[in-house]
């Protein structure tokens, strides 16, 4: 690879949109020249619109920090700049998928982490090394919208990116019923315990429509593609409470699930063991390896130590074991603000960009 590909960020005041800053920072493939906000923003240095609310460890980038930030509604001016953008803007998602619709009628490609366009049939959502099929929707998505080179790629809901990679590679043993309770970051509200002080020694049962999107949104992404659609899956059938808990960083998944054919723990173990997909075939930079990482030692994972696994990209399972009602229950783990939102997000963009849909304009 002779020379980056230009991107841009929209929304990148915003938590997911400074994770993605700070992903981008020395990115061997990409390389960010736009950081784009609401108006208020816009004119200023993103180190001063920023300001006090930088909410990652080691500061902003300081390659970051003296752009200037632009109008993120500004579709002209943002395109011309770039070749791409990610997008984690927080607006109303009737806004939000006119928004991105816009940019990808510009030809600009969106890469983004916003749940606007999950549920467009011609949308691939991807989790990279589960679906990466879905990418064959984008040629028809293309002639919808009349691009050449402009299209919408998005990523699930960050309360999935545990669950799902645990129990896709067992898929072959046909899971019939899953029952799931999500113990979620702080963070997933893009809030800090400085900004929300109420949810220090708490915990709130109740995240607004997380629970739909976690149990409908593996349907789409176990889905299959049909005359230029991705059409969703019907099994397994998914029930799921999610629960705000008083952690910075990391989901938390508690998982139940019955088998048309039970598999035998060293059946799952080895299938855990020797997953892997797409990205880590294609070595992609962000792909994590392994994917996924089982532990035997029964008080792991342990959100503060773990979620961290393969930098943020990994998934860590534990305490596999029989259930009296379901066949099998275990816990898994994934970073919320990495895997499950910008992170996810730039290895996507990878992914396209290696099968030929991300190129400079």
């Amino acid at each position: 690879m002779t020379s980056k590909l230009k991107v841009g960020v929209l929304g990148a005041t915003g938590m997911v949109g400074q994770r993605f800053v700070s992903l981008l920072e020395r990115h061997p493939w990409f390389e960010l020249v736009s950081v784009a906000a609401s108006p208020s923003s816009a004119g200023k240095a993103y180190g001063e619109a920023v300001g006090g609310r930088w909410s990652l460890p080691g500061g902003i980038p300081a390659s970051a920090a003296s752009l200037v930030v632009q109008d993120a509604s500004d579709v002209a001016r943002v395109s011309a700049g770039v070749d791409f953008v990610f997008c984690a803007v927080d607006m109303p998602k009737d806004v939000t998928a006119k928004l991105e619709e816009d940019y990808a009628r510009a030809e600009t490609p969106v890469v983004s982490n916003n749940s606007a366009h999950r549920w467009t049939a011609d949308v691939p959502m991807m989790i990279p090394e589960i679906n990466d099929g879905h990418t064959q929707v984008i040629d028809a998505q293309r002639r919808r919208l009349g691009t050449k080179r402009g299209f919408i790629s998005v990523k699930p809901n960050c309360s999935i990116q545990s669950y799902v990679p645990a129990i896709h590679p067992l898929k072959h043993f046909g899971p019939k019923t899953l029952a799931v309770c999500t113990y979620q970051a702080i963070s997933g509200a893009g809030k800090t315990f400085e900004s929300w002080p109420e949810m220090v020694d708490n915990v709130i049962p109740f995240i607004k429509g997380e629970e739909e999107k976690s149990e409908q949104e593996p349907m789409k992404i176990w889905g299959s593609v049909s005359d230029g659609r991705i059409v969703a899956a019907t099994a397994p059938a998914i029930t799921a409470q999610c629960i705000r808990v008083p952690v910075s960083d990391g989901h938390m998944a508690a998982v139940f699930v019955s088998f048309e054919k039970k598999p035998s723990r060293d059946e799952i173990l080895s299938a855990w063991k020797t997953f892997s997909g797409k990205p880590q075939a294609l070595q992609l930079p962000s792909a994590p390896t392994p994917f996924l990482t089982y532990f035997e030692d029964e008080t792991r994972p342990q959100t503060k130590l773990d979620r961290d696994q393969g930098h943020g990209q990994g998934v860590s399972i534990g305490r596999l074991r029989p259930d009296a009602v379901f066949d099998w229950r275990f816990v898994a783990l994934s970073h919320n603000t990495v895997r499950g939102a910008a992170g996810g997000a730039v290895l996507t963009a990878e992914l396209l960009k290696a099968e030929g849909f991300l190129t400079a304009k």
